[in-house]
């Protein structure tokens, strides 16, 4: 936030092939609710936080959301 960031994504690493880095470990989707509070309650305008959520997730809802989408 101390640098102007207005949006937050937030997922879960998933291996994408058996020659890539293992999952170290599972975030619950309940624990992905609570970055999402705890985010909000920090300032951020828009955060979507969950173990599928990437960062063009939602980039245009979240962008027209924020003021920040060209029409």
């Amino acid at each position: 936030r101390a640098h102007g960031v207005t949006m937050l994504t937030l997922g879960q690493y998933l291996q994408p092939s058996p020659h890539h880095l293992p999952v170290a470990r599972f975030v619950t989707p309940e624990r992905f609710v609570q970055f999402e509070q705890e985010a909000l309650a920090m300032g951020f305008v828009q955060a979507a936080c969950g173990p599928m959520v990437r960062s063009s997730y939602h980039a245009d809802t979240q962008a027209h959301g924020a003021g920040v989408a060209h029409e």
